[in-house]
């Protein structure tokens, strides 16, 4: 079954874009197919610039039906040569910290909606992920990119230093290679991107769709409940020291057995069958 969800946002355009912010487009597309619900930024006039309607439109569409037992993963890609340029930069020219902190923080809303997320959340990248672009990319459970695609976080060019995509890049790639993306604004490509624990793994643009099928394939044969509680901990444990994380992984795991898929994953191991998962 095909859904079709279209989002609708006010235009706000940045830098070097037009100025008709009274117009209205689309700039989210939503399918979902066999449990995998597919994001599409479609603002590519503007780079897909996180404006606030456009992430708006990004946090409607991840949480929406999010505990339909039906969904298994949600897959985060876009149109056009740029996947996101980061934040619209015309939101932030006026003297109104408050209002510069509320762009900031409903980026970091949508981040903490994808940590909490019951199924995981897949980036399909091919093209330029730049500031908060490469933030939300990095905040995704797993990255997929073409090998032309391109990583940056160049915000210090334009007096703004990224702060905030500095979070998300740092807790996944080593410290050298994410101060020199912050602190230089040079781009890094997707073999680099790759090595550096930002992308999952990197692939000819042709097969970009084949890949990000098998992980959704391989998502959707396992019991979502599983995933949901095995996923809500992971995050949990990862602010935790080393032995908080191993006694509470024993709690977790045993709790896991509880599940009524637990019980039905070794059951069916056992007798040597395929598991019949209840999502329960």
């Amino acid at each position: 079954m095909l859904r079709q969800i279209t989002s609708l946002g006010s235009k706000s355009f940045g830098r070097n874009f037009h100025s008709t912010s009274f117009l209205s487009q689309k700039l989210t597309t939503v399918k979902e197919v066999d449990g995998v619900r597919e994001i599409q930024l479609n603002d590519s006039k503007t780079r897909n610039s996180l404006s606030m309607p456009m992430m708006e439109d990004i946090l409607t569409d991840l949480t929406k039906d999010i505990h339909n037992e039906s969904l298994r993963c949600i897959v985060l890609t876009s149109t056009g040569p740029v996947w996101s340029a980061g934040h619209n930069l015309k939101e932030l020219t006026d003297d109104k910290s408050d209002g510069h902190k509320e762009v900031f923080a409903k980026l970091s809303e949508i981040i903490m909606q994808m940590y909490k997320s019951p199924v995981p959340i897949i980036a399909k990248v091919d093209g330029l992920a730049a500031a908060a672009g490469c933030q939300l990319v990095a905040s995704c459970d797993m990255v997929v990119c073409s090998d032309k695609s391109a990583f940056s976080t160049p915000g210090a060019n334009f007096g703004i230093f990224c702060s905030s995509p500095g979070v998300a890049i740092g807790r996944v790639m080593p410290r050298m290679k994410s101060s020199y993306m912050l602190f230089t604004g040079l781009p890094i490509n997707a073999n680099e991107a790759y090595t550096s624990g930002l992308v999952t793994s990197v692939v000819p643009s042709e097969q970009l769709d084949a890949e990000v099928n098998k992980i959704c394939d391989a998502i959707k044969h396992k019991s979502r409940a599983v995933i949901k509680h095995g996923k809500e901990f992971y995050y949990k444990q990862l602010s935790m020291n080393i032995k908080d994380a191993y006694d509470q992984a024993a709690d977790v795991m045993a709790s896991n057995l509880q599940l009524k898929d637990g019980k039905e994953g070794i059951k069916s191991f056992v007798e040597k069958r395929k598991p019949k998962w209840n999502h329960e």
